[in-house]
C-alpha cells in the first residue's frame, strides 16, 4: 500500500500517546508492529495487505486515544495514526469526522456536551443552554456544544464534560454554575450515584434489576455471594447445544426493538462450519429517552460480563466484543474493571472455569453515532470503518464481524439469559404472556412524578406503568406518551389501556422498541418536541443511501414550514412551501413511504414514525 501522509508532524506527546495504543492496545500483541519505509515522501508499508487489514481495527481506539490524552485529533496525530495503522489518510480521516466525540478542530482541554434533546428539553434544557452560551460569550464559544440525547432521562437535565488528560463525567439534573464551574475545576463529578430504580433498590419484584443498588458493583466476590457465576456453572454442565435449546424454548425475543427470537439467532451462529465466530453486546444504547442498559452496566456489570460469556460460550465463539456508548464513562470504568476481574480470577481466557474452552472480551468504545446502534454499522465501526450500515443478506448470523459468524445481542436481552439458564425455560415463559416472555424494563421519563427505571411483566397496561410512576407530575393532564423514543410513535390518553407487549403493541400499529416510556403533559411544547425529532434524524443518518439522506433533511424541512411557516425557507428548498397544508402532510406520508421502502437500514424506516403521529393525534398545531 502507498500512502501520501499529511505534511504535518505529529508531536512526540501525539506520537508517544498512538505508539502506546498499538503496542499495548485491544489484539494488538497478535497483529505485531509491521514495518515501514519511506521512498520520496511516501511511507510504503511491508507486510502486505493482510497484516493491514488486522491492524485497522485499532482505528478507533486510537482516535479515542488522542481524543482523550491530547484533547483533539490534530492533522499530524490523524498522519501518524494513518502510518502506524495503515490506513490511506482520507479514510483515517474519514472515519474521525464520522462521530460527534472526535474532534478534528483545536479546542479547550474541557467541553460541555448540553443536552438538548426531547427529554431534556421537556424539562428546561434550552433555558440552560441559553444561560451557558451567555454567560461564556463568544470567547470560550469552542468550550460547550449541544448534543443529542446522552441517556440520563430521568434526571434531565444532562451534561456530559469531555476533559482531556483527566476522566470524562456526567452532570445531571445541574443549573449554569455548576457546568461552568466543571469545566474548570475536574472535581465536580455526577452527583447522582445511586441506581434510579422508583420500585425500590433490593424490591422482590425485581429479577434483572434484583443485584442493582444491593450487590457492590466494583467486587466480584460480592457479585458471586449475590447469586453470580451460578449460570455460567450451569451452563457448563448443559453443554452448548443444552443452553440454547433453553433459550430457544424459554421464547425469549430481542429487547433491542427488533424483537427476533434470541434462541433462532444463536442456534444459526453455532451451526456456521466457520473456524471463527464472534459474540458482540451491543451496548451502544442511543435511543432518546432509554437508558435502561446504562443503569444495568454502571450497577450490575459483572452480570453482562456473565452472559456474554455464557452466550460465547453457547455460540462457539472466542473473542466477544462490547461496544459501549462513548457518553457512558461510569459504565465504561466499571466494565473494563468487571473484564480485568474476571480474567484474572479464571472465568475469562484461555481455560475459562477451568471447563476447557477460551472466551475472552473487549470492550470497544463509541465515539458518539446513534447509526452504530445498527448492528452492521457497530461491526464497520469496530473494524476502523465508518459506522454506515450494511446491506443486508449476507446477515451476521452468517457473515458478521470479521466477514465471520457473529451473534450480536444488546445488554437486557443478554442478562435475561442468566436466568433461563439456571430457572429453565419453563420458569422464564411461564412470566408475561403469550409470545411477549419474561419481565421488560421500561424507561420511564418526562411528566411523571417518579421517574426512573421500572421492571414489570409483559402484560402491565400503559396506565398501570404510569399510576405506578405516580401519575402525571404536579397533578396536570396527560397530553401524549412516546413510546419506543424518536423511532417510535406518540400515543395519547385514550391509550392507556394498552398492553405492553409485543403482540398488542404491534397491533396497536405502534412499537415497544428499546422500552422507553416517555410522558408529555398539557404545558409541552408538542411542536418543539416533534421538530427536535426531525432534527435528530436529519443530523443522525450517515447519509450513506439517497432515500434516508434526503428524506430526512426534506422532512424536517416540512415539518418546520407546517408549524413554523414564519421561518421560511432556504433558497433552493422545494420541500413544500407554498403548498396548502394537505398537500404538506401528504408530502410527508410520501417521504416516509419512501424511506420506509429503500432505506438501507432501520433509522431510515422508523424515522417518520412518531413525526405522523403526532399530526395524527393533533400533537402540532397545522392551520388547514
Amino acid at each position: 500500500m502507498d500512502l501520501r501522509i499529511t505534511s504535518t508532524d505529529a508531536t512526540s506527546a501525539e506520537r508517544a500517546v498512538v505508539d502506546r495504543l498499538v503496542a499495548n492496545g485491544p489484539g494488538a500483541a497478535e497483529d505485531g508492529p509491521g514495518t515501514t519505509t519511506v521512498r520520496q515522501g511516501h511511507r510504503v508499508v511491508r507486510g502486505g495487505p493482510h497484516r493491514a487489514k488486522e491492524r485497522r481495527h485499532l482505528l478507533l481506539p486510537a482516535l479515542h486515544a488522542l481524543q482523550s490524552e491530547i484533547g483533539w485529533v490534530s492533522p499530524g496525530g490523524l498522519g501518524h495514526i494513518s502510518e502506524a495503522l495503515s490506513v490511506p489518510p482520507a479514510e483515517a480521516y474519514g472515519v474521525a469526522t464520522f462521530y460527534h466525540l472526535i474532534a478534528t478542530d483545536e479546542r479547550p482541554s474541557a467541553v460541555a456536551h448540553l443536552c438538548d434533546d426531547i427529554a431534556c428539553r421537556n424539562s428546561g434544557a434550552t433555558g440552560l443552554i441559553e444561560e451557558v452560551a451567555e454567560r461564556l460569550g463568544a470567547d470560550r464559544r469552542t468550550a460547550w456544544a449541544t448534543s443529542p440525547c446522552l441517556g440520563r432521562c430521568e434526571d434531565p437535565t444532562s451534561v456530559f464534560i469531555q476533559r482531556a488528560g483527566a476522566a470524562d463525567t456526567h452532570l445531571s439534573g445541574t443549573d449554569v454554575d455548576t457546568v461552568i464551574g466543571a469545566l474548570d475545576d475536574p472535581s465536580i463529578v455526577n452527583k447522582q450515584v445511586s441506581a434510579p430504580l422508583p420500585q425500590g433498590i433490593g424490591s422482590p419484584d425485581l429479577k434483572l434489576l434484583r443485584r442493582v443498588g444491593v450487590a457492590d458493583p466494583t467486587s466480584l466476590d460480592d457479585y458471586r455471594r449475590h447469586g453470580g457465576y451460578a449460570s455460567l456453572r450451569e451452563a457448563i454442565r448443559l453443554g452448548p447445544a443444552g443452553v440454547i435449546r433453553e433459550v430457544t424454548d424459554s421464547g425469549l425475543l430481542g429487547r433491542g426493538g427488533a424483537a427476533f427470537p434470541t434462541g433462532v439467532k444463536w442456534s444459526a451462529v453455532a451451526g456456521q462450519p466457520a473456524r471463527h465466530r464472534y459474540l458482540v453486546a451491543n451496548a451502544d444504547e442511543s435511543e432518546p429517552g432509554t437508558f435502561k442498559d446504562r443503569v444495568v452496566m454502571e450497577h450490575d456489570p459483572f452480570a453482562l460480563v456473565e452472559a456474554m460469556t455464557v452466550a460465547g460460550f453457547a455460540v462457539g465463539a472466542e473473542t466477544g466484543y462490547l461496544y459501549i456508548r462513548g457518553e457512558y464513562p461510569l459504565a465504561t470504568a466499571r466494565l473494563s474493571a468487571a473484564i480485568d476481574a474476571a480474567r484474572h480470577r479464571g472465568l475469562l481466557g484461555a481455560d475459562v472455569m477451568g471447563a476447557g474452552f477460551s472466551f475472552d472480551i473487549e470492550l470497544r468504545r463509541g465515539a458518539g453515532a446513534y447509526i452504530c446502534g445498527e448492528e452492521t454499522a457497530l461491526f464497520n465501526s469496530i473494524e476502523g470503518f465508518r459506522g454506515e450500515p450494511r446491506n443486508k443478506p449476507p446477515y451476521p448470523t452468517t457473515q458478521g464481524l470479521f466477514g465471520q459468524p457473529t451473534a450480536v445481542n444488546n445488554v437486557e436481552t443478554l442478562i435475561n439469559v442468566l436466568d433461563i439458564v439456571t430457572g429453565g425455560a419453563e420458569a422464564f415463559a411461564a412470566v408475561g404472556i403469550g409470545t411477549s416472555a419474561g419481565t421488560r424494563l421500561f424507561c420511564v421519563s418526562g411528566s411523571v412524578t417518579a421517574p426512573g427505571l421500572y421492571e414489570y411483566p409483559f402484560g402491565i397496561t400503559l396506565g398501570e406503568l404510569l399510576a405506578a410512576a405516580g401519575g402525571v407530575r404536579d397533578g396536570r393532564d396527560l397530553r401524549a406518551v412516546l413510546l419506543g423514543g424518536a423511532a417510535g410513535s406518540f400515543v395519547g390518553p385514550d391509550a392507556l389501556d394498552l398492553p405492553l407487549t409485543f403482540q398488542a403493541t404491534r397491533d396497536a400499529g405502534v412499537s415497544l422498541g428499546s422500552g422507553v416510556v416517555m410522558v408529555f403533559d398539557d404545558r409541552s411544547d408538542m411542536t418543539d418536541i416533534t421538530n427536535r425529532i426531525a432534527r435528530f434524524f436529519r443530523e443522525e443518518s450517515c447519509g450513506q443511501c439517497v432515500p434516508c439522506r434526503v428524506g430526512t433533511v426534506r422532512q424536517a424541512e416540512v415539518l418546520t414550514i407546517l408549524s413554523q411557516p414564519e421561518a421560511g425557507r432556504p433558497e433552493g428548498d422545494h420541500s413544500g412551501k407554498g403548498r396548502s397544508a394537505d398537500e404538506a402532510v401528504n408530502l410527508l406520508d410520501d417521504l416516509a413511504l419512501v424511506m420506509a421502502d429503500a432505506s438501507i437500514c432501520g433509522l431510515g424506516h422508523t424515522a417518520s414514525g412518531a413525526i405522523r403521529s403526532a399530526l395524527a393525534l393533533g400533537l402540532i398545531g397545522v392551520d388547514r
